[in-house]
């Protein structure tokens, strides 16, 4: 064996796909710990996900933010909701021309009859669910003041080109892992 096919593969490619949630979070996790274990200090990670939940997203968020790993995320199509948080943990990050990203506000639908101390509950929650949120999209990206009036009230929409302007990702280029890769989904 030469001492190049020896050298361990430091970088690596993976599929990150799905609602964000427990289920996804457990795959994350085995995903990196055998990351850790094969050596792999670089993962590029394709990211497809309409979101999910906020407590998943952030412990994703926060997990890959501080793993050793360095995650490089890319958008081939879509990342909207939570799943938006969870791509900004990618110390670069990507998006092919055509896909775009949707951020909004948290919501919930309450019980029918639902007692007015229940609701109360909800609506905090939410806002603490906001807070957190938006703690992060601030920390990463810079919106317009009219971009952050109608993430206030709506679902805002941005193109990849958008996403550049606001920093949301390094610059418009597709996921392509060389000839010969393995491409592994988590």
């Amino acid at each position: 064996m030469s001492a190049d096919q020896a050298k361990p593969q430091t970088a690596a490619y993976f599929t990150l796909s799905g609602d964000v949630n427990s289920d996804m979070v457990h795959r994350v996790f085995e995903a990196v710990a055998s990351m850790t274990e094969q050596g792999i200090e670089t993962a590029h990670v394709l990211v497809q996900s309409n979101g999910g939940y906020v407590s998943d997203g952030l412990c994703l968020y926060n997990f890959l933010s501080n793993s050793p790993i360095e995650f490089v995320m890319y958008n081939g199509g879509a990342v909207a909701s939570i799943a938006v948080i969870l791509f900004l943990a990618g110390r670069r990050r990507y998006a092919s021309e055509t896909a775009r990203f949707m951020v909004h506000k948290s919501h919930a639908t309450a019980s029918p009859g639902a007692r007015p101390d229940a609701l109360n509950i909800i609506v905090e929650g939410l806002r603490a669910d906001d807070a957190r949120t938006e703690s992060i999209l601030r920390k990463h990206i810079e919106l317009t003041p009219e971009q952050w009036a109608i993430h206030q009230y709506s679902d805002l929409h941005l193109t990849s080109r958008d996403a550049k302007v606001a920093g949301m990702i390094n610059d418009i280029a597709d996921f392509a892992p060389p000839k010969g890769a393995r491409l592994r989904n988590m």
